[in-house]
């Protein structure tokens, strides 16, 4: 399994292991479309898009590893012996640290004639300056007029004499798989690179970041190649290539573009406030597994399983509730957890849409004002009122439970305010070993709040009398409160 979360300036080499493909520097249901047979050439259509195809050149000054701040620097003014360095560095200005260049090459492309240029964020990230070479040799200054990390897209512009080629986005949700694609980049300012070949995949999540949704291609893309475009056989821009699959560095036939869907709606949001908005749904979701699909009555592992509401947001306000698993938002099908986020961020913020969940044994629909996502918007469980401490033991599941008291909170490095029952031990052979770890609070079982080892007891008990295969806790772990679904020994 890819794993492997990839960071900007850095190629990632090991056997099939994900890495960014900056040059110089190591770094929805498809629609139907109609089939195309292969094109005899290639040619007409390079002929017509590369102009508009540029490379990104950065440059970034940094200090040298080992170089240390300048002696007279660690002396308050006036100190003798700053004014003592100062001199002596004057009259050898050979002596003093100098900061190293360093640069990384890229591609991107022309989407206004006037000099707006998307590329990817990792290609320009801590860049002091840029600049564009064009296919004629033309050079420009650039400047950055926004970027989004969390999809790797960055908008750039230019000040043109004369207008400039461009090319426009397409609709990346018609492209089937098997559909010819065609990339082209211009990674050492010498002029386009072009490379064809189909789209393998679609929907892939390469673990990079919250809203991974790539097309896969298996049209070669090399180093220097990232921001580049994937244009389809009308034309039109359906992706812009960011990563590869790479043992060596070098294309094997497995690249990563983002979808026309997601950058054009970045760039689009850019261009207008500076910075990419996200919908906000106010809530944390994760994976419903077979075992919690089983609990909750469910057919098949489907959906986003809702760990924690954030109090008065858009889920609170509507009267979604933690335990509920979304099976659909604003008509778009909830198949996996990783759906939800994307889908969300995408919709417009302040519309009113519709979400179904599954609750209780069947379905419920509840409209939702969408907020807009801000950084510190993050769902923490709620606080637990304090009680008497003492311990228990869940011989059916094989852990042992405690109140938490200041010497456990310690001990496991529990929020400050963190009160309810810690779990101290977990049998290695037991049924719970593989979900329950010492150190985790638990908040709720079988969906009611517990506040002591005797309502875990009794709760436990009663899922137990009830003939239930499988008892789902909510946990808290690592400041993150998560449901944990355990069945019990046969």
């Amino acid at each position: 399994m890819l794993q492997q979360k990839f960071s900007a300036g850095r190629l990632v080499t090991a056997a099939l292991a994900v890495g960014i493909i900056a040059g110089a520097a190591t770094f929805a249901e498809p629609g139907a479309a109609q089939r195309r047979n292969a094109p005899d050439s290639f040619a007409e259509l390079a002929d017509r898009l590369s102009p508009a195809v540029v490379n990104i050149s950065t440059s970034q000054f940094v200090r040298r590893e080992g170089d240390e701040d300048i002696p007279f620097e660690q002396f308050p003014p006036g100190h003798p012996f700053g004014d003592l360095f100062r001199d002596w560095l004057e009259r050898n200005p050979e002596a003093a640290p100098v900061p190293q260049q360093t640069t990384s090459l890229g591609s991107g492309f022309v989407i206004d004639e006037d000099g707006i240029i998307v590329t990817n964020y990792h290609v320009v990230t801590g860049a002091d300056t840029v600049s564009v070479t064009f296919t004629d040799g033309m050079v420009l200054d650039a400047t950055l007029i926004g970027a989004d990390e969390p999809t790797d897209i960055a908008v750039l512009r230019v000040q043109p004499s004369a207008p400039l080629s461009a090319v426009a986005f397409g609709n990346s949700d018609g492209a089937r798989v098997g559909d010819w694609v065609m990339a082209i980049g211009n990674p050492f300012g010498l002029g386009g690179t072009v490379t064809a070949g189909i789209i393998s995949a679609r929907n892939r999540d390469i673990y990079s970041g919250l809203y991974d949704d790539f097309i896969q291609t298996d049209a070669a893309i090399n180093r220097g190649n990232s921001g580049g475009p994937l244009f389809n056989m009308d034309g039109e821009v359906v992706g812009v290539n960011s990563a590869i699959i790479s043992p060596s560095g070098g294309s094997i036939g497995i690249g990563f573009a983002i979808p026309s869907s997601t950058a054009d709606l970045i760039v689009r949001q850019i261009l207008e406030f500076g910075e990419a908005r996200r919908g906000w749904l106010g809530v944390r979701v994760q994976t419903v597994t077979e075992q919690i699909a089983d609990n909750l009555g469910l057919d098949r592992a489907e959906g986003a399983l809702i760990s924690s509401i954030t109090d008065g947001g858009p889920a609170d306000e509507a009267g979604i509730q933690r335990g509920d698993v979304v099976i659909e938002f604003d008509g778009h099908d909830i198949g996996t957890m990783r759906s939800l986020p994307r889908v969300v961020a995408q919709t417009e913020i302040g519309r009113r849409v519709q979400v179904r969940v599954w609750r209780d044994g069947r379905y419920r629909t509840f409209r939702v004002t969408l907020g807009e996502l801000q950084p510190e918007d993050v769902a923490v469980a709620g606080d637990l009122p304090q009680f008497e401490g003492s311990s228990g033991a869940i011989d059916s599941l094989g852990f042992t439970i405690a109140d938490i008291t200041p010497a456990l909170r310690e001990q496991y490095s529990l929020r400050a305010n963190a009160e309810g029952v810690v779990v101290i031990n977990v049998e290695a052979d037991a049924p719970a070993a593989e979900n329950i770890r010492a150190g985790d609070v638990i908040l709720e079982v079988e969906r009611e709040i517990v506040r002591n080892v005797a309502d875990i007891t009794r709760a436990v008990t009663r899922a137990e009398a009830s003939d239930l295969a499988v008892v789902l806790f909510l946990v808290e772990r690592g400041g993150q409160a998560s449901y944990e679904a355990v069945r019990f020994a046969d």
